[in-house]
């Protein structure tokens, strides 16, 4: 039985300044991130898991009398659906049909979903395929081309995927808390909404660790293939952005528990790789999408000097997720400014350093999306605080003008897309060497430490 999520804990304000960031980030990170697919494929084809079509006639299961479809839409971001019998999917019409031996008695239930935990945002949620839950009655005899002894998790892969931190935070970590929850130690099936072409050779490892059996996409080309489940749940449950809370799921699993999983899938074979000091992975932004390191390179020596072996990581369309993974896991540390490329803290080992470089007027968000996650990955995490003499944003306003006195004041109530692109999209930033130096020291002494142990 799923446990509810509570959204009390969330205030008003905070949930009106993640959906205005969240919308933004989107857009100035999906530069970097939108198709992180496997160079080494030519043809999509070839990786995507297909269903082979084999007409069989599927008789009716006994339905207990307490078979129905129940949804659950007390929750913010999120809605959550059950059919607890047999059902037929129909990816053409995107309807699941409960088999329900009462129908005679009673009216058909319809039930809709758009299942994807965003629910709030009204300008994203539109693109996300709804669906249709509704029963039919049990006695009639159904034609499935597939019939399958297990029940199945249906979600979207839509809405922001293509930047990896809304990959993660909206679509895999929230399935490990549904699968957790719903279907603990048990096998279930995968239905995909929405899915992108280059979404399914990216994540095909991770989601083989999810499920043994191939992942159903509900795309044009499996349109007319019909699906038979022993029973489903369509949604999936967010406890907040890159959040698990053990507290509410029933084994109690966390994020280090999810890293764990990516271990499995991404398997990185570190056996056979030796390093004398510390490494560090310097994650580097660059383009026009703002909190661009701009010294970069004299940061780079800065930190070698040090004592790290420093390696820039810098993700494109065409790095391999597996490999993206290996390196990280092999490094005692990473370090970059504030946007979505830290999302791959998920791939560091829990006693690794993770220091963010905190953007002027990004406190708040920076400690949502990445120090509270960090700790939770049981992570050696620091940050530095740009002053505004760091800031690019002292080119542009005056040290009296509250967008660098005081952003908090500047960002006030009516905080607005306009402000927001202030902070993320104007502001590049250019470290103090040497006051930053002081602050990696310690983080090298941390690093250091941590490799010795391990």
């Amino acid at each position: 039985m799923v446990r509810k999520t509570t959204s009390k804990s969330y205030s008003v304000a905070l949930v009106i300044v993640m959906v205005i960031y969240v919308a933004f980030s989107s857009v100035f990170d999906r530069q970097l991130f939108r198709s992180l697919s496997f160079s080494q494929v030519s043809s999509v084809g070839t990786l995507q898991q297909r269903w082979e079509s084999r007409r069989t006639k599927q008789n009716p299961q006994v339905m207990a009398a307490s078979a129905k479809i129940t949804c659950d839409r007390s929750h913010t971001s999120y809605d959550l659906c059950s059919i607890n019998g047999s059902c037929i999917l129909n990816p053409k019409t995107g309807t699941l049909t409960l088999m329900d031996r009462t129908l005679t008695t009673s009216a058909p239930l319809v039930e809709k979903i758009r299942p994807y935990p965003r629910k709030s945002e009204n300008w994203i949620m539109p693109r996300i395929r709804e669906l249709k839950l509704t029963s039919g009655p049990s006695d009639l005899t159904r034609s499935c081309d597939i019939t399958h002894d297990s029940p199945a998790i249906v979600f979207s892969a839509g809405g922001y995927t293509g930047s990896i931190y809304h990959d993660f935070i909206d679509g895999f970590i929230p399935l490990f808390i549904t699968a957790n929850s719903v279907y603990p130690d048990r096998d279930f099936i995968l239905v995909v909404v929405n899915p992108k072409e280059w979404w399914m050779p990216k994540y095909i490892d991770i989601l083989g660790t999810f499920s043994k059996h191939k992942t159903i996409l509900l795309d044009k080309e499996n349109a007319s293939i019909t699906h038979c489940f022993t029973s489903a749940t369509v949604g999936l449950i967010s406890h907040g952005p890159m959040t698990i809370d053990p507290t509410q799921i029933p084994n109690s699993k966390s994020l280090v528990d999810f890293h764990n999983l990516l271990d499995k899938a991404l398997n990185p074979n570190l056996s056979i790789i030796k390093i004398n000091k510390p490494r560090l992975i310097l994650v580097s932004r660059y383009g026009n999408i703002g909190r661009v390191l701009l010294n970069e390179k004299e940061i780079k020596e800065m930190l070698e000097d040090v004592g790290f072996e420093v390696i820039t990581f810098r993700p494109s369309k065409t790095t391999s997720l597996r490999e993206a993974y290996k390196l990280i896991k092999s490094s005692h540390g990473m370090v970059g400014v504030h946007g979505a490329a830290l999302t791959h803290l998920l791939f560091l080992r829990p006693g690794s350093v993770l220091v963010q470089i905190v953007p002027v007027g990004l406190g708040w968000v920076s400690k949502t999306c990445f120090e509270s996650p960090a700790k939770a990955m049981k992570l050696d995490y620091t940050e530095y605080r740009v002053n505004m003499e760091e800031s690019s944003l002292i080119e542009k306003y005056s040290r009296d003008d509250l967008v660098l006195k005081d952003p908090i004041a500047y960002r006030g109530m009516d905080w607005n897309a306009t402000k927001m692109k202030v902070y993320l999209k104007e502001q590049d930033v250019r470290l103090d060497v040497h006051r930053f130096r002081k602050h990696m020291n310690e983080a090298y002494k941390k690093a250091k430490s941590f490799m010795d142990l391990n």
